[in-house]
């Protein structure tokens, strides 16, 4: 009934394809900038491989100003002079050995590490651009094509860090809204039993004063109060949704005998009980009874429920040390394995009229209240299912 406000809901698929096509977009674009850098630098090089050519015609005569020549190599040295991104390596083609290099991190490096980038250049299908007097030019990647290069994916893994970290932000606040809605249905339902309750109770003594010498009508009015008793019980129970509760140390053999002894008198008479007695042991454990109760009374009830009518319903404690496993067993319809984790979520249900809060509620009340831990530990299709609760044991 109400998974259609807690179910899958369509907004995480929105924001998960929205940040796909973020990142998708983010890195095409980017990849399209580095390759138009990529391009620029290509065409830069070849301009530098082109002075250096010039350069390199240009005879001593010349260079000490012995002979003039009417050609200017002012440009082509200022060429040479404005490369200062693009890492070049000057190579010697007799020995195949680096001497110098210049645009690295070290302004001077050593002839071992220049000689190890040319050896991963030349791997990489890095051509020279110019080869003349036995000498070659190696020219790389800058360091800021290289950095354009790895910059889509830094991004993306940024823009996919926000939504991850968005999405489980909203998921936080969503399960703060739904545990709002919780409290205050809860709180609602205790205040809208009160007047029922009250006037209940006035009847039970209505009847018992009005018909004191008649066994039998005072046998109904006990009955009554027990059940109007259980009703301020549950009363009070929504009203401590949503606050702190006060746990007490009490023995869990009898607080769960007390529970099913109250639900094996309500079951239809085909049903058998079979659960340890109040004074077979004594171990302790830190619950809210109140609280607590609900949880054994929603599993007794849904076993109930699965068995139709008739069949068995039977419970075990197994003391651990430092824990204590209850166990809670039915011969009814089963589970179907995948809906294993589905059943405590809010809104699941197979009954046409349930509301599917019951298993979540215990959830719930276990694990956050009582710092325990409540799952389906085994069930089969058309055998029936063990429930298991797990709490901290004092001692």
């Amino acid at each position: 009934m109400l998974s259609r406000y807690f179910g899958g809901a369509p907004w995480k698929w929105i924001i998960g394809l929205f940040g796909a096509l973020i990142v998708v977009a983010s890195v095409i674009y980017t990849q399209y900038l580095a390759e138009r850098l990529a391009a620029i630098e290509e065409n830069y090089t070849r301009i530098y491989a082109r002075a250096q050519e010039d350069i390199n015609q240009v005879s001593d005569e010349e260079l000490n100003g012995d002979i003039c020549n009417c050609c200017d190599y002012s440009l082509a040295f200022k060429i040479l002079e404005s490369n200062t991104t693009v890492p070049t390596i000057l190579v010697d083609d007799q020995e195949m050995r680096a001497f110098d290099g210049m645009n690295f991190r070290d302004s001077f490096p050593d002839s071992t590490f220049l000689q190890s980038t040319l050896d991963e250049w030349i791997a990489d299908g890095v051509e020279p651009i110019l080869s003349a007097y036995s000498t070659s030019i190696y020219m790389g990647e800058s360091r800021m094509l290289k950095q354009l290069r790895l910059f889509p994916f830094v991004q993306a893994l940024l823009i996919l860090a926000f939504v991850f970290f968005g999405y489980f932000a909203l998921n936080a606040a969503r399960r703060a809204e739904q545990n709002r809605v919780w409290v205050g249905l809860a709180k609602e339902t205790a205040h809208q039993l009160g007047t029922p309750i009250s006037a209940m109770v006035g009847w039970t003594e209505h009847l018992r004063l009005m018909y004191a010498d008649q066994p039998d009508i005072i046998e109904v009015a006990d009955e009554l109060e027990k059940d109007v008793d259980r009703l301020e019980m549950v009363a009070t129970r929504f009203s401590k949704i949503g606050s702190e509760p006060e746990l007490k140390p009490v023995n869990i053999y009898q607080e769960i005998a007390t529970v099913c002894d109250y639900m094996s008198k309500r079951a239809p008479r085909k049903v058998t009980f079979d659960f340890p007695s109040g004074d077979e042991a004594e171990v302790l454990v830190n619950v809210n009874s109140s609280l607590f109760d609900w949880v054994i009374e929603n599993l007794l009830r849904n076993g109930l429920d699965a068995l139709e009518g008739k069949g068995h319903l039977s419970g075990r404690i197994i003391e651990e040390p430092g824990r204590v496993l209850i166990e809670i067993s039915d011969t009814g319809k089963g589970i179907p394995p995948g809906k294993f984790s589905s059943v405590f979520k809010p809104g699941y249900t197979t009954k046409q009229r349930g509301w599917g809060l019951g298993l979540s509620l215990a959830k719930r009340i276990v694990e956050q209240y009582h710092g325990g831990k409540i799952y389906v530990k085994e069930s089969e299709v058309g055998k029936g299912t063990t429930f298991a609760i797990v709490l901290p044991r004092i001692g």
